[in-house]
């Protein structure tokens, strides 16, 4: 079977997405006979092996992601490559595109819902855009022969905005990279820490929805002997005395002996459409801090850290305050064990390539779509 993913997602140094796509193509190519070919954008026309770069213009400030512009040349690629299955990795052209080539060869096409549009351009535009938004994932998402969604609560999303046919597809994390083993015990000596510092760590970009401020007022009224260590890029580079700021990109080995190195991680964000930085935390044996909304809150369960009432500066801290009562290195070892048994991605790639089975018709028995609960 030939699977080929397209997505705008795709960029130098994106995150969930690629790290998604990366980790399928990596599985396949380990576990089966498959051929796994990716479509994406690029600075120019090219190929490396079964990648293949479609020219498209940066976006302005975004983090060297590219923006496709023209159906009909993504169109061509993906039908001239001849896959048994599309799945189509965002909501924009090259959707459309792949829906547009799997009518041409008559072949499944499978719709991921990563990133919550109607949300985020309510977030960006004002709350009066949100019904324009769910209109248009009607109109684009009906038409594939599954949505699938990371979280049950993105698959409700999609099902408020009439879709019926929805599947939960939970990413997973590389529990191999991110291990208690890369912890560095010189961490919190380089940020001139002493070692009774309660080290709190957050990875990711620096974001309107993921309430970096908020994170920051918590541990401002937590004070002694916490502090903060914020990293990803354009972060602020002076939050105050209980704040360090690496305000770049770093490698995924990098981010794991961060992790790694740290007390808990914290995340403020109450709009995750999954929190794969949370299964990367979890896995690097560290307990969890998260808002009790979004996908964080399918991931973070008693036992493996601590959910917040809401993204409030109090909220948070005294979610903080709750989990450190607790013993943290015992919460650590508990996510790490849960990071192994139910979230690595052996378990998430084979139910997935069950799905593209079914569709492709390569197996008997009726497709399972999961109803969002």
């Amino acid at each position: 079977m030939h699977l080929v993913d397209t997505t705008m997602f795709y960029a130098p140094r994106s995150g969930g997405v690629r790290s998604y796509l990366e980790a399928k193509h990596s599985w396949l190519g380990r576990h089966t006979t498959h051929r796994h070919s990716l479509v994406v954008p690029g600075a120019r026309l090219s190929a490396d092996g079964d990648v293949y770069h479609l020219p498209a213009p940066l976006l302005p400030f975004g983090h060297g992601y590219r923006f496709p512009l023209r159906r009909s040349p993504w169109a061509a690629c993906l039908a001239g490559l001849r896959p048994d299955l599309i799945e189509a990795g965002d909501p924009y052209v090259p959707a459309w595109a792949a829906l547009e080539a799997g009518r041409i060869l008559g072949i499944p096409v499978i719709g991921f819902y990563h990133s919550d549009i109607t949300r985020l351009i309510a977030t960006r535009a004002g709350a009066w855009t949100a019904a324009a938004a769910r209109r248009y994932v009607h109109r684009l998402y009906r038409h594939f022969d599954l949505v699938l969604a990371p979280s049950q609560i993105m698959a409700q999303c999609l099902q408020d905005a009439g879709i019926t046919r929805v599947g939960v597809q939970p990413l997973g994390v590389d529990t191999e990279r991110f291990r208690p083993e890369r912890r560095d015990p010189r961490l919190k000596r380089s940020l001139g820490l002493d070692e009774s510092t309660r080290l709190l760590i957050f990875v990711g970009r620096y974001a309107r929805e993921k309430n970096i401020g908020a994170l920051v007022h918590a541990v401002q009224q937590l004070g002694a002997p916490y502090h903060l260590l914020l990293v990803g890029p354009e972060m602020p580079p002076q939050l105050g005395p209980r704040v360090s700021v690496r305000s770049s990109y770093l490698e995924h080995d990098q981010v794991s002996r961060l992790m790694a190195s740290a007390d808990a991680f914290v995340h403020a964000g109450d709009r995750e459409t999954f929190g794969l930085v949370v299964l990367e935390a979890m896995a690097s044996g560290i307990p969890v801090v998260g808002v009790d909304a979004g996908g964080v809150a399918e991931l973070v369960q008693p036992g493996s850290g601590v959910l917040a009432r809401s993204a409030q500066p109090g909220a948070l801290a005294e979610a903080v305050d709750t989990l450190f009562a607790m013993d943290a290195p015992a919460l650590g070892a508990r996510a790490r064990r849960t990071a192994e048994l139910r979230w690595g991605w052996d378990q998430a790639l084979r139910g997935l390539l069950t799905t593209y089975g079914q569709l492709a018709g390569e197996r008997p028995g009726p497709l399972l779509v999961h109803a969002p609960r």
